[in-house]
């Protein structure tokens, strides 16, 4: 029998604190599964999508399906946007501009919290439905949700749960359940967490894998540490690097004499570039202890090695998706 991986899902759900690389993975995640042949859909939560500018397609209206790449397209719901759809169907024949502007939205808006959360949920479990017509728009294999930062993600996930106990009949309800039951079941749903290799990052994963069981009844199934530094010394490497700081006087003299470089100037360069291995080395060693870290706590963890690129692009995409197609 086959194992089921976390592309075999129907939902990948990607969280974590904020400026982690959440998007980055969300889209190395479906790139990855559409280059395996499934057909997916990478969601943004917010009014603006970034996908299409990374892949060089121009921006969609608001709420519409771009297409990405072969098999492989985005969309970005708008929380208020998508709350103004689902009244407007409750609403008949009301435009939307007369609703939006009503006191009655405003109103039902503010004294409902997490009703916005639960709209875009119902939405994201709308693209999971597979009718059988291939082809067909909301057809999709794998839907990749890039969640918001951690505290909203589990808001929003965990949405279903508050409203199923105030909600026992009607639409809203059905499709509360519906939800619930796509969230709360392993092999329609993963949750993946993104961090960096931080201290508080990593405490940020603990909080939402205890957040995640709370309200959903289930946790994080793997853990990304994104953009980690690689151990390019060992200790003996390191004090033999130290060690340049500290040349032998008599000797630098006569090189200096020789070359006629000045000593202020040879020394500057010699402890900066001795204070910049310091630095990387310490900081690959705190990040490679925060991934041991969370490795003690029982979490599947998948290491992206830092990208180094001012800006990633398309290509630094692709070469993320292969590393974890390897260890995914």
């Amino acid at each position: 029998m086959a194992v089921q991986t976390v592309l075999d899902r129907r939902l990948l759900v990607i969280t974590g604190k904020g400026g982690v690389g959440k998007t980055t993975i969300a889209a190395s995640l479906g790139l990855r599964a559409a280059q395996s042949g499934r057909r997916t859909i990478v969601v943004e939560v917010g009014e603006e999508s970034r996908l299409p500018s990374l892949f060089a397609t121009p921006a969609p209206r608001p709420g519409l399906e771009c297409r990405l790449a072969e098999r492989l397209s985005s969309i970005s719901i708008d929380p208020d946007r998508a709350l103004l759809e689902w009244l407007q169907t409750l609403g008949g024949r009301v435009s939307g501009r007369v609703l939006a502007s009503s006191g009655t939205f405003q109103y039902f808006a503010a004294a409902a919290p997490g009703v916005k959360e639960l709209v875009t949920m119902i939405k994201v479990w709308r693209l999971t439905r597979r009718d059988g017509r291939r082809g067909t728009t909301g057809d999709y294999d794998l839907v990749v949700l890039d969640a918001p930062a951690t505290g909203h993600a589990l808001g929003m996930l965990g949405s279903a749960q508050t409203f199923s106990a105030i909600t026992r009949v009607g639409p809203v309800a059905g499709h509360t359940r519906e939800v619930q039951a796509l969230l709360e079941n392993p092999s329609h749903t993963s949750f993946l967490a993104v961090a960096l290799g931080s201290e508080m990052a990593v405490t940020e994963v603990l909080e939402l894998h205890d957040g995640l069981q709370r309200r959903i009844g289930r946790g994080l199934d793997a853990v990304i540490v994104n953009a980690l530094l690689p151990r390019r010394f060992t200790a003996a490497e390191l004090r033999r690097i130290e060690a340049l700081g500290e040349p032998d006087a008599a000797g630098l003299a006569a090189g200096l004499a020789a070359t006629g470089v000045a000593d202020s100037v040879l020394e500057t360069a010699t402890e900066a570039a001795v204070r910049a291995a310091r630095a990387v080395h310490d900081r690959a060693r705190l990040e490679h202890n925060q991934l041991a870290r969370l490795r003690r706590h029982g979490f599947e963890v998948l290491a992206i090695p830092y990208v180094w690129k001012a800006r990633l692009d398309l290509a630094a995409v692709t070469g993320i998706a292969k590393r974890l197609e390897r260890g995914l």
